[in-house]
């Protein structure tokens, strides 16, 4: 199995257009919590099952990070259940960021990551989360 920095190096390699680095920053969220919001109107344990899958994912690769990410999923769960409406709104955000994240993609000038692999889904918003980890100096 590759490790963390070996995955973000392979990701960042089609990540280097600062316009597609700040759509990424808006859309890659956006495309975690739609996904989130539609399996929730599935029913919520499927939303909790794949975050639940996607935490053994992270921990294979850093606890550290694998721990900011069940924060922020469970944020984003909060915020769904919160919801009056969950299912449309997350269809309409789902499609209209994935049409940002293809955008961004053809300024880069380079298809995205998951046609290569799909973990790549994955490895995205824990991308981003490694800039975070960066920048105040945390290590993962």
């Amino acid at each position: 199995m590759k490790t963390i920095n070996e995955w973000f190096e392979e990701y960042g390699e089609s990540h280097r257009n600062p316009v597609n680095k700040l759509v990424h920053w808006i859309c890659v969220p956006l495309i975690t919590f739609s996904v989130l919001g539609i399996l929730w109107a599935l029913h919520p344990l499927v939303a909790v099952g794949l975050v639940g899958l996607a935490l053994v994912f992270y921990l294979l690769l850093s606890w550290q990070l694998a721990a900011v990410m069940l924060v922020q999923s469970l944020l984003m769960l909060w915020i769904l259940s919160m919801m009056p409406q969950v299912f449309w709104p997350s269809v309409v955000i789902f499609v209209l960021a994935w049409v940002g994240q293809f955008i961004g993609h053809q300024v880069e000038g380079k298809k995205p990551s998951f046609f290569k692999d799909v973990q790549f889904l994955l490895i995205g918003p824990a991308w981003l989360m490694g800039f975070v980890f960066r920048r105040l100096g945390w290590r993962y």
